[in-house]
């Protein structure tokens, strides 16, 4: 198994809490790291129809032939457990009993919003991280290998090729959880919006538009948006709030988890494919973003990400608030640091007051510097922002 980040935070808070949920997208690792992580523990899997329907029809019954420690994966086909899990923390208060584990994070956090408040901490596992990979010996040499393969951790634990591993992805996964939960009539425009939707990562989330070229109505549109979201394919990173007297831009933007699979819904089937790419510049800035994501989640933190864009054309890619401060992140592709890399942190950090020794560019190279008008780091270098002093 490749060491998760995420497992010590795990075993910390069992010993804190009654219920743990994890959740994340489908073949992220949730059922490897829970059972290695707590390898005595009874595993019961609801995808087991069998089973599934034990806990659906009787669900106090499900839950007192369960002993206590018990792993219950993908928990949201049963939301009527939760309730009964609740009576029964309550009673033995035993801290670390039950591992809730789903792929569908709106049905698994409502159930336990609703029946678990306070009893349960939340945790989210994303595929690979690049501290993760090269903790391992795994981490690509080039960073366009890596948007090619992705991060799912099938591609390196049994080095099946992203050629193989997407498209059947795609298929039984993506498009199957969509047709349970919306019952779509029309599969293949479902597959055209997806498609879409990654031709646009790294650009505003216009719905409208997106309706015309898919061909169904814009509430459509959102709720196959929603769906997407909340299986941990797509997320939309908000527009910074605070103008500082300027108009800013309102509209989110689209991106992926996963880089690999915006490779395989854009038709680039190989790495050199990739290379030359009119979407490279976008995969590279999705990349770091979701890595910053997988840095936060997988030490058990939420973090708080932003773009900024004012109505002039002034642009910072990523903003992350942390503690009080501001920090603000170019995402540049290219291997070689150029003069415009910095010109809208300036504009930035000069309208905001925010020190520019917290401004940051990550690019496609492999120096580390400390300039004065930002920090630059290479792809491999990128901090741990939740660590930065």
């Amino acid at each position: 198994m490749i060491p998760r980040l995420l497992s010590e935070k795990m075993r910390s808070l069992a010993q804190k809490m009654p219920v743990i949920s994890l959740t994340g997208p489908r073949q992220s690792g949730k059922t490897v790291l829970t059972r290695s992580v707590f390898p005595d523990y009874r595993y019961v899997n609801l995808e087991h129809l069998e089973i599934r329907q034990f806990a659906q029809q009787d669900p106090l019954g499900f839950i007192r032939s369960l002993p206590p420690g018990v792993v219950i994966d993908e928990a949201q086909y049963a939301p009527d457990i939760f309730s009964y899990i609740q009576v029964v923390v309550d009673e033995t208060r035993r801290n670390g009993e039950f591992i809730l584990t789903g792929s569908q994070n709106f049905q698994l956090l409502a159930g336990i919003s609703q029946s678990l408040a306070g009893r349960a901490a939340n945790l989210y596992l994303l595929p690979f991280s690049t501290e993760e990979l090269g903790a391992a010996g795994l981490s690509p040499q080039d960073y366009e290998t890596l948007l090619f393969n992705g991060a799912y951790p099938r591609i390196y634990d049994q080095q099946v090729s992203p050629g193989d591993f997407y498209p059947s992805y795609i298929e039984n996964y993506v498009e199957r959880d969509v047709r349970q939960l919306l019952n779509v009539a029309d599969l293949g425009k479902f597959q055209l919006f997806i498609r879409l939707c990654a031709s646009r990562i790294g650009q505003m989330f216009n719905q409208s538009a997106i309706s015309v070229e898919a061909g169904v109505d814009a509430n459509t549109i959102k709720r196959w948006f929603s769906i997407l979201e909340s299986s941990f394919i797509t997320f939309k990173l908000q527009s910074y709030f605070k103008n500082y007297n300027k108009r800013l831009t309102k509209t989110p933007k689209i991106y992926f988890y996963d880089t690999g699979l915006v490779c395989a819904l854009l038709g680039i089937r190989t790495r050199e494919q990739l290379e030359g790419h009119f979407l490279k510049g976008p995969l590279f800035e999705n990349f770091i973003i979701v890595e910053t994501l997988k840095q936060h989640f997988h030490r058990g933190i939420r973090p708080q990400c932003y773009y900024w864009r004012d109505n002039t054309g002034h642009e910072i890619d990523l903003l992350l608030e942390d503690g009080g401060k501001i920090i603000p992140v170019e995402i540049k592709s290219g291997r070689t640091i150029q003069p415009d890399f910095f010109k809208n942190l300036d504009f930035f950090n000069g309208i905001s007051g925010n020190p520019t020794a917290l401004g940051h560019v990550i690019y496609g190279g492999d120096a580390f510097q400390k300039r004065t008008h930002a920090v630059v780091a290479g792809w491999k270098e990128m901090p741990v922002w939740s660590e930065l002093p």
